[in-house]
C-alpha cells in the first residue's frame, strides 16, 4: 500500500506528531465544550436579566438564522466555530498545503522529487489526498467527541445525533473550502508563507468579515464572501439535517480550487 502511494504516506508520516497533538487537542477542547454545555444551561451564560444575546453572536454559534448562542445548539455550534477549532483546522491545512508544492520549490528539492519520475498530476494528487485524510481525521475527532457527549448527556436537549453528524459533514465541507484555494496558491507559489497567508486570509479574516456583516447592517452583503456564512453548524444542530445548499457552496469552492491547482501546476516552471 505504501509503496503504491509513497508521497501520500510520506506527507502524513512527516507530520504524524503534529497530527496526533492536534487530534488530542481537538478531543479535549470539544469535551470541555460538552461538559460546560451539560453542566450549566446556556441561558445563564448569555441571557442575564432576560436579555437575549446580540444578533452578531450568531457568528460564534455558527448560525446565519435564528439559532441563538444562548441555546444548546448554539453552544455546541460555538465549539465547532470557536477560534481554537479554526486554528487547529488552519494548522493542518496550512502545513500540508504549503508542503504540497511551494515548500519543495522554495527549498529546491522539487526536482529531486520529480526525478523518480513522478508526474505533476501524481504529485498533487497524493499530497492532496494526504491533506484530505488529515483534515478528515481532525474533523471526525471533533464530531465523534460531540456525539459521544450528547449521547451521554440527557440534559442536553434540542440536539440529536443526526444534527451532530450533519454539523460534522458541514465542517468537512468548510475544510474543503479552504483546502482547494490553499492548494491553488501552493501550486503557483514559491514560498510556504504565501500558502499560509492565503489560509489565514480565508479562515481567520473570513470569520471576522462574517461577524462584522452580522453586527453592522450596512456591511451585511459582505457575509456572502465569507465561508462562515455557509458553514453553519449551529443551524445543522438545531435542524438535525445537513444544509445542502450551503454545503454545495463550500464543496464547490474547494473543487474549483483543486481544479485551478491542477491547471496551474501543469503550466508553471518548477525551477527554484
Amino acid at each position: 500500500m505504501r509503496s503504491r502511494w509513497p508521497l501520500l504516506w510520506l506527507a502524513l508520516h512527516r507530520r504524524r506528531r503534529m497530527l496526533i497533538a492536534l487530534v488530542i487537542g481537538m478531543v479535549v477542547f470539544e469535551t470541555l465544550i460538552v461538559v460546560v454545555t451539560s453542566a450549566i444551561p446556556p441561558g445563564q451564560f448569555f441571557s442575564g436579566g432576560g436579555t437575549r444575546p446580540p444578533s452578531a453572536y450568531r457568528a460564534f454559534s455558527g448560525s446565519s438564522g435564528d439559532v441563538s448562542i444562548a441555546s444548546y445548539p448554539g453552544l455546541l455550534g460555538a465549539g465547532l466555530t470557536h477560534p481554537f477549532w479554526i486554528a487547529l483546522q488552519l494548522t493542518v491545512i496550512g502545513s500540508l498545503a504549503a508542503a504540497a508544492v511551494a515548500a519543495d520549490v522554495e527549498s529546491g528539492t522539487v526536482e529531486l522529487v520529480m526525478v523518480r519520475p513522478v508526474t505533476r498530476a501524481r504529485l498533487l494528487a497524493e499530497r492532496t489526498a494526504a491533506l484530505l485524510i488529515a483534515s478528515g481525521v481532525l474533523t471526525t475527532a471533533a464530531t465523534l467527541t460531540v456525539a459521544a457527549g450528547v449521547a451521554l448527556s440527557p440534559g442536553i436537549t434540542d440536539v440529536g445525533l443526526g444534527g451532530v453528524f450533519a454539523a460534522g459533514l458541514m465542517g468537512y465541507g468548510f475544510a474543503l473550502c479552504l483546502i482547494g484555494p490553499a492548494l491553488a496558491v501552493s501550486a503557483a507559489g514559491r514560498r510556504r508563507s504565501q500558502v499560509l497567508g492565503a489560509v489565514i486570509a480565508i479562515g481567520a479574516v473570513g470569520f471576522a468579515v462574517n461577524f462584522i456583516a452580522l453586527a453592522w447592517e450596512p456591511a451585511a452583503p459582505l457575509r456572502y464572501i465569507s465561508p462562515f456564512h455557509y458553514y453553519t453548524p449551529g443551524d445543522a444542530l438545531a435542524q438535525g439535517a445537513v444544509l445542502w445548499s450551503r454545503l454545495a457552496v463550500l464543496v464547490g469552492v474547494g473543487a474549483a480550487g483543486l481544479l485551478l491547482a491542477h491547471l496551474l501546476l501543469r503550466r508553471r516552471d518548477l525551477a527554484p
